[in-house]
């Protein structure tokens, strides 16, 4: 049985840990309204982007001219899947969610003979794939330093998958995130991004006259495209993150709230027993005199 000093350290631990949850729960919520406020504020501009490129798209027939990023290579046996998660941890289950959904997409890719390369945005799902692929990780991208996300950060990060994919190195690029829906709902995404895939919308069909034409248009607004896109999904991840982390910390506070009840109990069950013995030993030493 442990003596009271332990139980007293043991509970004092918990409570020095359990007021540095609570103190990053406070702050996982003040920034997550300004995450949120953000990947709100990205998501019209990216699906007006996406609704615009697909009107263009369609009224462009596949030939030698179009853009890559449109019509792709002609092949589908190389696929490099980017793969964004956080720099921190301490947020439940929010990266280890979408590297297993990266990690199922890999598998299910190699078990038809892909060949299957991974492009990381963060540092936690870099952890975890390296275990499981560690030569099939082309590049880290580390935002650690980066105070405040900015179209930039995903500008770069888009420049370097187009130079990799104008080098050959793959024929599909799918970008795997966590889509904020709620504190408690982050929704594991894929979306391809290289070649460009859009949504039918039906009854939209091209009415417009473009000038330049549409192959010219493209080809300057698909690469600012997959930057959005990929802007979209750093904010997108940046809100879902907070909100796991919110919620983490409140159920660690709260399970760190119960410890210190049992041990308290505990505590005080195990000196009024030292007490009583001690009772008992001054009664029963009384007795015998």
């Amino acid at each position: 049985m442990a003596s009271l000093k332990e139980l007293r350290n043991r509970i004092a631990s918990v409570k020095a840990t359990q007021k540095i949850t609570k103190a990053m729960q406070m702050v996982a919520a003040a920034k997550l309204r300004r995450a949120q406020t953000m990947a709100e504020a990205a998501r019209p501009f990216a699906e007006r982007m996406d609704a615009v490129l697909g009107n263009l798209a369609s009224g462009v027939t596949v030939s030698a001219d179009t853009p890559l990023l449109l019509a792709g290579t002609g092949k589908d046996e190389k696929h490099l899947l980017l793969v964004c998660t956080s720099e921190r941890g301490l947020c439940g289950a929010f990266n280890t969610q979408i590297v297993r959904f990266a990690r199922e997409r890999a598998y299910a890719l190699m078990a038809q003979g892909k060949d299957v390369k991974f492009f990381c945005v963060g540092r936690k799902g870099y952890d975890q794939l390296r275990r499981t692929f560690p030569n099939q990780i082309v590049e880290l991208v580390d935002l650690r330093s980066v105070r405040t996300l900015g179209f930039v950060n995903a500008q770069d990060i888009a420049e370097k998958i187009i130079a990799r994919f104008n080098k050959g190195e793959f024929d599909v690029c799918t970008l795997f995130f966590s889509h904020f829906k709620s504190v408690i709902s982050q929704i594991p995404t894929a979306q391809q991004i290289i070649p460009a895939t859009f949504e039918e919308k039906g009854g939209e069909a091209s009415t417009y006259d473009y000038e330049p034409d549409e192959g010219e248009i493209l080809a300057d607004l698909l690469p600012r495209n997959l930057a959005v896109q990929v802007f979209r999904a750093l904010l997108e991840n940046q809100a879902s993150f907070y909100g796991s982390q919110m919620s983490a910390m409140d159920n660690a506070t709260r399970n760190a709230g119960e410890m210190i009840k049992k041990q308290t109990l505990i505590y005080n069950r195990t000196r009024q027993a030292m007490i009583t013995k001690e009772l008992i030993e001054i009664i029963s030493g009384a007795e015998a005199l």
